[in-house]
């Protein structure tokens, strides 16, 4: 095995957000409540995008992976595997990313998805990155996410629906001289699979006519409270898993990205950590919380902005969502 194995490294970025603006005062007027105020000092959100009625998730990425496959210097055409992951998928089954496969032209790509809820991302990266070390007929990857949270919010709870945007990321993974994937940390806490998701549509609450009668249709639940401090517990031992396959230490991280639900939860982890406010970046304040591509979408935010990590610095990915499931993946930067 060791005789094969490739560098691998994210070659191109993208990522897409709707063109409809929603206010908090917009989500305020909806719930019949003022929570704005409250959002803005205690979670950072200031506004959200919310796709248009045409749109469904696959758009969504559609968008975001044009954006990567051109910034990479090739064609859908050349992918050879296309990795989904959203929580929110046009059907129950079929998968999205055969949707984009279509969508995209990529008719050699063989494509599926991976559900981790907001984890999910960074959970298909680590799956993209192995496909591509080990697969010696491989030589490009597409790894996206969607999320399309918007078509599920129940206006009636304060408590989810002025977080949750629609949004889009994606990467285009290749090889190289380099080293680009360093090394992975999978964890779960599987006792909160019922606190927080989408609880009707499959066969555990399948759309009869009594269950929707009941329940209504899908939308997105707080069941039960997570631990306030579950994210300060486990995330740095999270990405202390992924940096000990490293020999690498937090110091040695250039840029960190992180589940953007709360901008006060990365204040403090970057406190925790003992790491500098500048190595990180946040974009939930004008977007919203986009779930499971989030950190890809901050990560292509920072570049745009001029402040992305430069060829040869060590970026960490950290998300964690509904489950829970969590992921953190740590990569040498090599896109120029």
């Amino acid at each position: 095995m060791e005789g094969i194995m490739r560098n691998v490294q994210i070659l191109s970025t993208g990522s897409y957000v709707p063109e409809r603006v929603v206010t908090n005062a917009e989500v305020d007027a909806m719930m019949g409540e003022s929570t704005g105020e409250w959002l803005v000092t205690n979670v950072g959100i200031k506004e959200r995008r919310w796709m248009a009625p045409e749109q469904v998730t696959s758009d969504l990425i559609v968008e975001a992976s044009k954006k990567a496959l051109e910034r990479a210097g090739i064609t859908a055409a050349d992918l050879d595997l296309i990795i989904v992951s959203t929580d929110t998928p046009d059907y129950l089954s079929p998968s999205t990313s055969i949707v984009v496969q279509n969508k995209l032209a990529a008719d050699k790509a063989g494509c599926y998805d991976v559900n981790s809820a907001c984890a999910g991302w960074v959970t298909a990266l680590d799956q993209g990155a192995k496909y591509l070390m080990t697969e010696p007929t491989m030589k490009y990857i597409l790894v996206a996410g969607g999320y399309g949270m918007s078509r599920f919010i129940d206006y009636k709870d304060k408590k989810t629906a002025n977080l949750f945007a629609d949004g889009a990321g994606a990467v285009i993974l290749g090889v190289g001289e380099e080293q680009g994937f360093l090394a992975s940390n999978l964890l779960a806490v599987g006792s909160f699979h019922d606190a927080l998701g989408i609880y009707t549509g499959g066969t555990y609450r399948p759309c009869t006519p009594e269950n929707m009668a009941q329940f209504g249709g899908p939308k997105v639940e707080f069941v039960k409270k997570f631990p306030k401090t579950f994210n300060t517990e486990y995330w740095p031992k999270l990405m202390q898993g992924a940096l000990d396959k490293t020999g690498l230490t937090f110091d040695d991280v250039n840029q960190y990205y992180f589940t953007q639900l709360n901008v006060r939860t990365i204040e403090v982890m970057m406190d925790l950590l003992k790491q500098p406010i500048e190595k990180t970046h946040w974009v939930m304040d004008k977007w919203g919380y986009t779930g499971s591509p989030c950190v890809i979408m901050a990560l292509d935010d920072a570049i745009a902005q001029g402040k992305g990590p430069k060829p040869g610095e060590v970026i960490l990915f950290c998300a964690s969502g509904g489950g829970i499931t969590m992921a953190s993946s740590v990569w040498k930067w090599a896109a120029k």
